[in-house]
């Protein structure tokens, strides 16, 4: 199939297919005109390719880990290798579930007139807005 056709199907940008083939992720044949075609396989790749990508990995590190899938093939490598994306992962996690609670004491802190804090209640924001606008 030709890249638009594998753009459209796999929904993604012609722009990225491009990318992933110079990055190494993905391969394609070429026409004697230089068209390139790919493989209808090339579908599930790219699906594979933005899996990884959604989960944090780099075009470096999926590099790496393709050819081991490409075999089907895991080495004690592979499998550290993605046992420390998993840990880099966690960790963002936890790191944005503190921000989460952070935020949640703050939003808590502010919800009463008691905090301290210019407390407006919900009918009287455009109230206030419009009063702000005119000073």
């Amino acid at each position: 199939m030709r890249i638009g056709e594998l753009a459209a199907r796999s929904g993604v940008s012609v722009r990225a297919l491009r990318y992933y083939e110079e990055q190494g992720l993905l391969e394609a044949g070429r026409s004697g005109s230089g068209q390139r075609h790919y493989p209808e396989s090339a579908a599930d790749r790219v699906q594979l390719i933005q899996t990884l990508y959604s989960a944090g990995l780099s075009s470096r590190t999926i590099a790496e880990l393709l050819p081991c899938v490409d075999a089907r093939a895991s080495t004690p490598e592979s499998r550290a290798r993605l046992a420390a994306e998993r840990d880099r992962i966690d960790a963002q996690i936890a790191a944005l579930t503190h921000t989460r609670d952070n935020l949640d004491a703050v939003i808590a802190s502010t919800e009463s007139p008691a905090s301290g804090c210019a407390w407006i209640a919900d009918g009287d924001v455009a109230a206030q807005v419009s009063h702000s606008a005119a000073s």
